[in-house]
């Protein structure tokens, strides 16, 4: 089941990656979690050691999926997704944390767990395993839908729309690569252009916010249209940070509005306009070289995958780290609703670093299997 020999097989031009990415996180959270009062200043500040942990336990995680034999996951699909579904029915009858049923509190270690960003993953193993067993087969579709709407449906009403939106790309790109009917493929992806098409312009300011609210509060309630608002202060504050980095950024431990507390969030979902501003566009692009990096060679996995298995599982995978790059720095600048999806490894979160590196982990299991029958 796992083997300390497939570590020595695994991809390691990833690793520099990885590496990189966890160390802007430190630079970036070392700021962003003063906060207004401006706590101390150095890099290892009290969120900074806290994600130094996180990376540790994460590491471990990765190197545990690396070296256990991927395949097992097929076995296990059904336990795990039934688990995914108990967890995300449990979280409505769990105390809310911020006004919302997104964590269950774990006491002592006073850890926050959020299911929903396991959810993803585990769709995936669950699609990855049905789709390789039914083929081609008529009622294929109807299925594999399913298998995605469920937990689709438990997120949203956490409410979380941004993970919940997330899973809709994911299932998109599976179905294609797993052969479910071409017109089912079809038309989400045009309904899924559709709404995007829809939302970018509102964001763009061609579609008025204000003239769409009377027929879209005829559908859905109030607070929910509002998420589309593309005024808020969240918004403006993060398209405020972006500008204010320019081309080289106001430098390390130098921001004049994040390090103040006027940015939101400015650890966790707005750790991009952090990072841009005291880096400015150069630090923006080595950080997109940098993702770019990643998602390639995670592509290259589902090209070397030796069983339908291992190729559904693998570009599962990599669409979900794409998504989250995509669509986070989508809504810091101004193209989408901020729906609260992080941007993997580079934002403070414990439930975020260990999903996504037992994501990795999974990918480098396959990778180090490729030559295996």
């Amino acid at each position: 089941m796992w083997s300390h020999r497939s570590l020595s097989r695994i991809d390691f031009r990833t690793v520099p990656i990885l590496l990189a990415l966890m160390f802007i996180s430190i630079l970036v959270i070392s700021v962003a979690g003063k906060g207004a009062e401006g706590a101390e200043d150095g890099l290892f500040t009290p969120l900074a050691k806290a994600q130094l942990r996180w990376f540790g336990v994460g590491t471990a995680v990765y190197l545990f999926f690396a070296g256990m034999d991927y395949r097992k996951l097929r076995e296990w699909n059904w336990i795990l997704y039934g688990g995914m579904i108990v967890l995300l029915v449990g979280l409505f009858f769990a105390p809310a944390i911020q006004n919302v049923h997104r964590w269950y509190k774990i006491p002592l270690i006073g850890f926050a767990f959020q299911p929903s960003e396991y959810a993803k993953l585990v769709v995936v193993v669950a699609l990855s395993a049905f789709l390789e067993q039914r083929g081609e087969r008529k009622r294929t579709a109807f299925q594999s839908i399913l298998i995605v709407l469920i937990p689709f449906i438990l997120i949203l009403k956490q409410p979380d729309l941004g993970t919940a939106l997330v899973l809709y790309p994911i299932a998109l790109v599976m179905f294609y690569i797993g052969g479910v009917n071409k017109k089912v493929v079809f038309y989400m992806s045009m309904a899924g252009l559709a709404v995007l098409a829809f939302v970018t312009l509102m964001f763009l300011g061609v579609i008025s916010h204000e003239e769409v609210r009377p027929y879209a509060t005829t559908v859905i309630k109030e607070y929910q249209y509002e998420r589309l608002n593309p005024n808020t202060y969240h918004q403006k504050a993060a398209q405020t940070a972006i500008a204010l980095g320019g081309i080289s950024g106001s430098g390390w431990h130098k921001s004049a509005f994040m390090s103040r507390g006027w940015l939101p969030e400015a650890s966790t979902d707005s750790v991009f306009p952090s990072f841009a501003e005291e880096f400015g566009l150069i630090g923006v692009f080595l950080l997109l070289l940098f993702f770019f990096g990643l998602i390639y060679f995670s592509f290259q996995v589902t090209a070397l995958a030796k069983d339908r298995f291992g190729r559904l599982l693998s570009v599962g995978i990599t669409v979900y780290l794409a998504m989250h790059v995509i669509v986070n720095m989508g809504m810091m600048c101004g193209f989408l609703p901020i729906t609260g999806v992080p941007l993997i490894l580079v934002s403070y979160g414990g439930s975020s670093v260990l999903s996504t590196m037992t994501a990795l982990g999974i990918l480098q299991s396959i990778y180090s299997r490729r030559f295996m029958f």
